[in-house]
């Protein structure tokens, strides 16, 4: 597992936060509904704060592979010392995340060599896709991506401020590539009678109001058959045509209702073509594609193992 694009990619961190995150910056948080969601602590850096970031399946995902790999045959992470070139100062022993052992010398991965190795991935690329030829990124391009996909897809720029550690909403603006037009204006619209109503110094952080509306939307993408992954402030593009929507992430514990609606599918096509009714032909073929695809990916899930994340809890 190579720290740098999954890692930051759906987190927005930057590179020193990044090496510096250990077993112990993972947390779980229990919503009034019972919903236990995964967090990622992220310590203070530029702006002196500690933030929390709820993860994503993506994070979660690749936060697994790679405790998997330091906690090898259900052994502890092992606790080193990480040197900051900044502070000039080496770091207590901890379980940091992004460590590696060369030789016998068993240390944290720096951020140069983040870049290093970022590097080396384009060049892989490159020899099998040409159009990647000469393509250089740096972890903090992926932190702009992840501040452009989360404003993009709707979230309230004054929230992805919190995620992404920023104390000035301009900074955050500046970082995203591009806006759509209609949440340039929603959110100009916003801004223009928020500030009409306070002085801009005193805005405040996210109010609970807000936090749980935010949470809300979250509660309504659950559908029968999973989740549906669509971003948060839009609406269904699909009219709940949930089979064929790309936004639909399957439950495995549904595979045998896929099933049943597979059967009925196959049942619609012969009757379908008895009749002749060849456009109703072609909209289940379409259908049935969409479903396989989701039954092979559902399918896939249920063949990991869990990984024990060692999440620290509360003693009682």
């Amino acid at each position: 597992m190579r720290p740098g694009p999954r890692s930051s990619g759906h987190s927005g961190i930057r590179v020193e936060e990044l090496v510096e995150l250990t077993h112990l910056s993972i947390r779980q948080y229990e919503r009034p509904n019972g919903e236990v969601i995964a967090l990622l602590v992220v310590a203070p850096s530029k702006s002196e704060r500690e933030r929390v970031i709820p993860m994503s399946a993506e994070l979660f995902h690749a936060v697994a592979q790679i405790i998997r790999r330091q906690a090898r045959n259900g052994q502890a992470i092992p606790l080193v010392s990480r040197y900051d070139g900044h502070e000039k100062v080496w770091s207590d022993p901890m379980p940091f995340l992004f460590q590696r052992q060369i030789g016998t010398v068993r240390g944290v991965i720096a951020p140069a060599t983040v870049l290093n190795m970022i590097g080396r991935s384009c060049e892989e690329i490159a020899k099998t896709n040409p159009a990647f030829a000469g393509t250089k990124f740096t972890p903090h391009d992926f932190r702009r991506l992840f501040a452009t996909d989360i404003v993009n897809g709707g979230l309230p720029i004054h929230i992805g401020a919190a995620l992404l550690g920023h104390l000035n909403l301009q900074t955050t603006q500046g970082y995203v590539a591009v806006f759509a037009e209609d949440i340039v204006q929603h959110y100009q619209a916003f801004l223009n009678n928020r500030r009409s109503l306070r002085p801009e110094h005193e805005y405040v952080d996210v109010t609970p109001e807000e936090w749980a509306e935010f949470e809300e939307h979250f509660d309504k993408r659950k559908v029968e058959l999973g989740n549906c992954a669509r971003p948060y402030g839009s609406p269904c593009q699909h009219e709940h045509a949930c089979i064929r929507c790309p936004m639909l992430q399957v439950n495995p514990k549904m595979l045998p209702r896929l099933a049943d609606l597979e059967k009925d599918l196959l049942l619609r096509r012969k009757r379908a073509q008895e009749e002749q009714w060849l456009g109703e032909i072609e909209g289940i073929e379409l259908t049935l594609t969409f479903l396989r695809t989701k039954q092979a990916d559902a399918a896939r899930l249920t063949r990991r193992a869990p990984v024990d994340l060692g999440i620290p809890r509360p003693r009682r």
